[in-house]
């Protein structure tokens, strides 16, 4: 299988048939069909660093897309400066964000190496979405990376204007890998175990990871909650997860 792939920044139609920016890390067409991966950004933004996610989907053999949620209040501008337009507006609307992974989805299925296996997986605010878009949209496999406030609400003072979720587990129509840092406050591990209860409870596959001497943004090689003993077994269970679920 040829490891070539093409990384670019892209339109696509995101929701409401808005056109909205996106970068596409996409495979060469060498007859090989594989899954794709949508990566929902974490609330700093649409980063370098989502961007090198992205990449490494393609190097592992997945099409895969971000995209720019944050593109409607400030297109052109910085990461850091879209992500504060983005907090001063409380986040991005959850039916907005739904609608943008749909058609991401719909983008990653249009592609020549497309095998039609659609996953999704979000960071911090992402992983919350990455739940969200599980619950609401026909995905094949969904990775939740310590998404804050699937259950309980924001701190009183917090930017982020979100509900919980949890209640919505036995609409979850695909399996869902939860990886988690157990020094976490957003999400606790008391918060984790309500997610697990509710998931068990409803029947649905999902797998989860807590991992010791680890918080919140236990991937982010550039920030100094860096975990590297977490992360390359988180990027592990990954691997294994959209293997089992994408691949093929």
């Amino acid at each position: 299988m040829s490891d070539a792939f093409i990384a670019e920044t892209i339109t696509i139609a995101g929701h409401g048939g808005d056109e909205i920016e996106a970068y596409s890390a996409r495979l060469v067409d060498s007859g090989n069909r594989a899954g794709g991966v949508v990566v929902i950004h974490h609330m700093p933004g649409y980063d370098a660093q989502t961007k090198e996610i992205a990449r490494n989907f393609a190097y592992h053999g997945y099409n895969a897309i971000v995209p720019n949620l944050y593109y409607r209040e400030a297109p052109g501008a910085s990461p850091d400066d879209a992500a504060a337009t983005a907090r001063a507006a409380g986040g991005v609307p959850d039916e907005r964000l739904v609608g943008d992974v749909a058609g991401a989805a719909e983008y990653l299925k249009s592609l020549p190496t497309a095998n039609g296996k659609v996953g999704v997986i979000g960071y911090c605010s992402g992983g919350r979405q990455s739940f969200l878009a599980a619950v609401s949209l026909p995905l094949d496999a969904a990775v939740d990376c310590y998404g804050a406030f699937v259950v309980g609400t924001p701190p009183e003072g917090s930017p982020l204007k979100v509900g919980p979720l949890v209640d919505r587990a036995p609409q979850l129509p695909c399996p869902l890998l939860g990886l988690f840092g157990a020094e976490d406050k957003y999400p606790s591990p008391e918060d984790v175990k309500v997610l697990d209860d509710a998931l068990t409870a409803a029947g649905k596959p999902h797998e989860f990871h807590v991992y010791d001497n680890a918080g919140h943004a236990f991937f982010a090689v550039n920030r100094p909650a860096y975990r590297p003993e977490a992360a390359n077994d988180g990027w592990q269970q990954i691997w294994n997860w959209y293997g089992k679920y994408l691949a093929g």
